[in-house]
């Protein structure tokens, strides 16, 4: 007679069947994720005629073989080096796309920083919506944008016009072709327009259409002044599918202040008080500018302490040495990036560095004599307000190169520089 089975052989039927389901739903959502996930590593030749065209004659594209970020803070000189690149006829542009997931998460304003919880929350979204735009998928930006966009189609798209490729065929059917030698989505001389026309001009902006035409070009860039530091990039550089470059932008600090009181004067009221008054207001808020130059202090500092991580991923370009040589720091720029120097690039450097001032009053215009406006805020600021400014930036000043000012006569003397000759190579 078999006497009963040892407890260690015996085992419930349930506890098999929970196991079988575990292992199968493990095994389901690994094979999920495998097929809705793009690859991005490997992409096929496409004939040139392909680079904008949208019909199925073309082979399929992979995404874009490298991807650029500007990394920058407002009133730095981010628009005038967006524009460097959204110039080119082979790099898809985009503006300020994460203004929308700072909108939709925080209902504040988009000068104002977040505590620190925030912070996190805001970076996460960030890196994921950057990755999903490097991938040429604008669909992702339906989530942030309000009110949501109908049919993959929405007219609130921030500052839609600042990219050409979002204000041409075949995104704008309204737009006529460029003309031979104006590369896509240049129009002719007497067919530029301004930011509002595009919206006016091209209706709803369909994003899926919009995806297309990013999956034909080679390159994507995008601007940004809602990320502090190049270290908050560290997993997106890492990642060998992006082959992602940074352009970290710098501006003295100074020059910043300046910039900002003019063009945000709500936000800096006691701000322009002092400046045209010669009085210290007693609700002064300098945090703002303490935060910019610790953020400039971090982030430069890791990128010149050249981790292994940056390698061929960095560059730091002050807005002062672009604005007295753009023509030949644009050069060095493009070097770094591994992409030609087009044309129509340089016919804008000719055209937007060499005017008698901003254009119009708009606080993103780039047609500027731009030796001149790098170091106009010298003829703006009283002295008190620059001593303050170098008692909170002194380090940051000092690692940037941009020297002091000890009187107001030193201050106003345009015809020395304060950006020191300086040379900051990219990293190799």
């Amino acid at each position: 007679m078999t006497g009963p089975k040892p407890k260690a052989m015996q085992c419930s039927w349930k506890a098999v069947l929970l196991l079988v389901a575990a292992s199968l739903a493990v095994q389901y959502t690994a094979i999920r994720s495998f097929i809705t996930k793009p690859l991005a590593i490997c992409r096929v030749a496409k004939p040139r005629d392909c680079q904008a065209s949208t019909t199925t004659s073309c082979p399929p594209q992979w995404p874009p073989t490298s991807h650029i970020l500007v990394l920058a803070t407002t009133r730095s000189g981010s628009s005038f080096v967006g524009q460097l690149l959204n110039q080119h006829s082979d790099i898809f542009y985009l503006f300020e796309p994460l203004y929308h997931v700072q909108t939709a998460l925080i209902n504040t304003s988009v000068r104002v920083r977040p505590p620190a919880d925030g912070r996190r929350l805001l970076l996460g979204a960030y890196r994921d919506l950057l990755r999903g735009l490097f991938g040429c998928r604008l669909q992702e930006l339906e989530a942030y944008i309000k009110p949501a966009p109908e049919l993959h189609r929405t007219q609130r798209l921030f500052r839609r016009g600042a990219s050409r490729a979002l204000c041409a065929p075949p995104v704008c059917a309204s737009r006529p072709p460029p003309e031979p030698g104006e590369g896509q989505g240049g129009g002719a001389e007497g067919e530029r327009w301004e930011e509002g026309e595009c919206v006016r001009k091209c209706g709803s902006l369909n994003l899926t259409l919009a995806s297309r035409v990013c999956l034909h070009r080679h390159h994507v860039a995008i601007k940004t002044v809602r990320i502090p530091e190049v270290g908050d990039l560290r997993t997106l550089l890492e990642d060998p599918r992006l082959n992602l470059k940074v352009i970290q932008l710098v501006r003295d600090p100074r020059g910043i202040l300046a910039s900002r009181i003019d063009t945000f004067p709500d936000s800096f009221r006691a701000w322009k008080i002092w400046r045209n008054s010669g009085r210290k207001p007693y609700n002064l808020d300098a945090s703002h500018l303490s935060a910019t130059c610790a953020d400039f202090l971090r982030s430069a500092g890791t990128g010149l302490a050249r981790p292994g991580w940056l390698k061929g991923r960095y560059m730091l370009v002050r807005y002062e040495d672009l604005a007295r040589e753009p023509e030949k720091k644009t050069r060095e720029i493009y070097r770094f990036l591994g992409v030609s120097l087009d044309a129509n690039v340089k016919r804008w450097i000719l055209n937007n560095t060499r005017g008698a001032g901003a254009s119009g009053n708009h606080k993103y215009a780039t047609v500027r004599d731009s030796a001149a406006t790098a170091e106009g805020w010298r003829l703006k600021l009283t002295f008190d307000m620059v001593e303050l400014v170098q008692d909170i930036c002194n380090l940051t000043l000092a690692q940037l190169g941009y020297r002091m000012v000890n009187s107001a006569e030193e201050l106003r003397n345009v015809s020395i520089s304060l950006a020191e000759d300086r040379t900051f190579l990219p990293f190799l």
